[in-house]
């Protein structure tokens, strides 16, 4: 059973959309192992992103992240990373294909609704920063 993360990021959390999300992801037979909402400080949201530091929008990125409210959650499923991120659907809400989540609550490149891990290594990093393993259900 693979795992990955996902971040309902805070413009999504800001209009209300949580619920509509989470409904998406169990509808699409993805198991939520862990959840919980928090709001990430500068420096968690540095720390989260260092990968981008030396490209142009990780300020901006940071910024945006700390903003609000997001809600993290740990995903199950064989075949998870591949399946959120088809469900997620494309960075760029305009280029997310129909009834994709960012497609239906993006509203632009960055305050696309969600984030997903993008491959088994980073879904391993990404989840140990967010959870210690006794709180992700197995």
């Amino acid at each position: 059973m693979e795992k990955t993360l996902a971040i309902i990021k805070p413009d999504a959390v800001a209009r209300g959309l949580t619920g509509d999300i989470l409904k998406r992801i169990e509808a699409a037979g993805l198991s939520i192992r862990a959840i919980r909402k928090l709001h990430l400080t500068r420096a968690q949201a540095e720390l989260f992103y260092a990968v981008h530091k030396a490209r142009p929008f990780y300020a901006d990125l940071c910024k945006y992240m700390t903003s609000g409210p997001v809600v993290v959650a740990v995903l199950a499923a064989e075949g998870a990373i591949a399946k959120w991120r088809e469900l997620m659907g494309a960075t760029d809400p305009a280029k997310a294909a129909p009834g994709t989540i960012r497609r239906e609550f993006g509203q632009n490149i960055e305050a696309n609704a969600t984030h997903g891990s993008d491959a088994p290594e980073t879904a391993g990093q990404e989840i140990a920063f967010f959870f210690s393993g006794m709180e992700i259900l197995s």
